[in-house]
Parts: structure tokens; C-alpha cells; sequence
């Protein structure tokens, strides 16, 4: 899978290289949410900058990632998005919720920041 995938303290950064098969979508989706589970970690950036397209299925699979890493106590920030593959997800009507966007990699890590310290604020 060309995926690699950094620990940087309580957040997983997982920079997606190559368009990747359906296959390997799922490799990753499993792989991820196994890593949040084991390591109890706070949050998953996932940087999309590489692919050229994202389709239904991959947009599926990032909600899914989400939806799961929350499940595990886990927020996930997408960053890397092209403003061409932006316009064509919005374009096909993908279902974007409850997917969060950075532009880069700082901004994300403050926005994981900023939904921990509410959750923990919150008692969650």
C-alpha cells in the first residue's frame, strides 16, 4: 500500500502517496482504525493531496474512517485537497458530512487540538 503512516504523540498522520485500489481503501480503513484502538489515540490527519480523484467509494471510505476513529475517542481532519478534486466531490453531490478540512498540516493539527481540548472540556 503506498501509504505512509506517521505516529507524531497521540495523532496518526497518514499520507496517502498514489491513488490507491478499492482494496487498499479498505486495507487502510482497517489498519487505521486498528491503530487508534491499540494506541488509544486522539486523532488521524489524513493528507489526500496525492490522488486525483476522489470518488464515491474512497468519499465512503474517509466517512467510514471518521465515523469509526469516533467511535474509538478519535477526531480526523482531511487535509491536501485539491481545489479541482474539491469542486468535482461538491459537483457529484458526495455525501461530505462528517468529514473536517484543513488546507495543511499545521492548521489540522490545531483543529485536533481544538476538538480535544472541547471534548475534554465536555467530560468526553
Amino acid at each position: 500500500m503506498s501509504v505512509a503512516i506517521l505516529r507524531r504523540g497521540d495523532v496518526l498522520i497518514a499520507s496517502i502517496q498514489s491513488d490507491l485500489s478499492d482494496t487498499e481503501v479498505v486495507e487502510l480503513r482497517q489498519e487505521l482504525a486498528e491503530l487508534v484502538g491499540r494506541h488509544r489515540l486522539r486523532g488521524i490527519v489524513i493528507d489526500v493531496g496525492a490522488l486525483d480523484v476522489i470518488d464515491s467509494f474512497v468519499t465512503r471510505a474517509l466517512r467510514t474512517i471518521v465515523l469509526t476513529a469516533r467511535l474509538l475517542g478519535a477526531a480526523t481532519v482531511i487535509v491536501g485537497l485539491a481545489p479541482d478534486v474539491a469542486i468535482a466531490m461538491v459537483q457529484f453531490r458526495l455525501n461530505l458530512k462528517p468529514l473536517r478540512v484543513a488546507l495543511d498540516l499545521d492548521e489540522a493539527l490545531a483543529m485536533l487540538d481544538r476538538l480535544n481540548q472541547r471534548g475534554a472540556e465536555d467530560g468526553g
